[in-house]
């Protein structure tokens, strides 16, 4: 279901794929080819969410925000199974595992990965290509060439998911 709240009405490009039980309300921009998997819900109720091109929310995620403090997700990035992201940044093609949480404030660095059930801490940054995880999370190491390709395949898989699955909606 998609909702306004107040003046405010999610802007979703044409291209994307919204799976069927995705709630997105309010100040959401969601960019060409990304997707939204079943049971996410995005809230754009309280601060703007940016989501850039080529980005995958996978299954029953929850994203929101604090006042004055957007939550953006920008182009390429992965975002696990039953993540919680709140007014934090994701830069271009970072990968978040699944049911992690990153909190207000935190920045996930460009091509960096955030292990399976982390717990990003408010204002915390994480460099790029690196490898973080725990909770609360921790550079582990530095990403391999063989890792980007890794998380390269994921992002071009749903992707192309996503416009497979926009066929059947017509």
């Amino acid at each position: 279901m998609i909702y306004p709240y107040k003046d405010k009405h999610p802007e979703i490009d044409e291209s994307a794929f919204i799976a069927d039980g995705v709630v997105i309300t309010g100040d959401v921009s969601i960019g060409e080819k990304s997707s939204v998997w079943f049971n996410t819900v995005i809230r754009g109720d309280v601060a703007p969410t940016l989501i850039g091109k080529h980005v995958n929310i996978q299954d029953n995620s929850v994203l929101h925000q604090s006042p004055n403090a957007p939550l953006v997700l920008e182009d390429g990035v992965t975002i696990g199974h039953q993540c919680i992201l709140h007014s934090c940044v994701v830069k271009k093609h970072a990968l978040v595992g699944m049911g992690s949480t990153i909190l207000d404030g935190a920045e996930i660095g460009e091509n960096a990965f955030i292990g399976a059930g982390s717990l990003v801490s408010p204002g915390k940054k994480i460099p790029p290509r690196t490898l973080a995880f725990g909770r609360p999370a921790k550079v582990v190491r530095k990403l391999t060439d063989k890792d980007i390709m890794e998380m390269d395949r994921i992002r071009r898989e749903y992707v192309e998911k996503g416009q497979y699955y926009k066929t059947l909606q017509k």
